[in-house]
């Protein structure tokens, strides 16, 4: 499946900002289930790229004049391939037993994922705490705030597809199995649907497999795969500093389509 990615993002700001810095993870990694065809960055300044301590590209974008605005666009075409999952050994998988402030296990997630204890199929009960997690925390638009931690979340009783993965990381953790946050997007033939998505990953049988409680799903055959870390701070394709500025809004649209498709409506 070769896809075309375009996702911009528009920071506005009550008043002038003296200087800022945004951390990027808007470029993907070739692995041996997405290949990497075209990719750039369109900035209002140059940034200098680096790899973070996960191993994610990394763009540091500076500025340093003032201004009231900051346009960010991601663009580029990416096949993914008919592989099962990747090998990223970059890090030993003990680094996400770690739990963070978004990740932390309370009571209420210990007892839920206690039920789901693996045995002898890591596979079979993780598959089924998805489903119940799903069923116990229906996906809702706006439930829960970017802030929220998967305490709160799973509280709540809904949430969206990151509450979803730091739910589900905490309960990974509570029962010694190493699970990641990973960002990117999702194709799906709706385009109304959300192209920016977050899912798990958990370290078993000597390799990372995927869990997407949003969309119940193992197989990560329309994911394209951006960052990971520890939880959505680590991972989130912008976040940043600034000085001054007032209040902001932030606006977002990723548009993620057939390469076929995308070439056919520009001819």
């Amino acid at each position: 499946m070769r896809l075309t990615i375009e996702h911009q993002t528009r920071y506005e700001y009550q008043s002038t900002v003296r200087r800022s810095t945004q951390y990027l993870r808007l470029t993907p990694q070739p692995s041996r289930r997405q290949r990497i065809l075209s990719w750039e960055l369109e900035l209002p300044e140059s940034a200098t790229q680096t790899t973070d301590s996960f191993g994610n590209v990394l763009h540091v974008l500076t500025l340093d004049a003032p201004h009231e605005a900051i346009d960010i666009l991601a663009r580029g075409v990416v096949e993914i391939l008919e592989e099962t999952e990747d090998e990223d050994t970059q890090l030993s998988p003990l680094i996400y037993l770690r739990h963070s402030d978004l990740t932390r296990a309370d009571a209420a997630i210990r007892d839920f994922a206690a039920a789901f204890a693996p045995e002898a199929d890591p596979a079979f009960s993780l598959e089924a705490m998805m489903n119940a997690l799903l069923a116990r925390m229906p996906y809702t638009p706006g439930s829960t705030a970017v802030s929220d931690s998967a305490a709160d979340a799973f509280a709540t009783g809904s949430g969206v597809c990151q509450d979803h993965t730091h739910v589900f990381l905490a309960c990974c953790r509570s029962l010694g199995l190493p699970a990641r946050y990973v960002s990117g997007y999702l194709y799906t033939p709706d385009t109304s649907h959300v192209a920016t998505h977050a899912w798990s990953e958990v370290w078993y049988d000597d390799s990372w497999h995927t869990y997407d409680v949003t969309n119940l799903s193992r197989t990560p055959n329309q994911h394209l795969k951006l960052a990971v870390g520890i939880d959505y701070l680590d991972a989130c394709p912008v976040r940043g500093v600034r000085y001054g500025g007032g209040e902001e809004a932030m606006l977002a649209h990723a548009a993620i389509r057939l390469a076929e498709e995308q070439q056919q409506q520009q001819q």
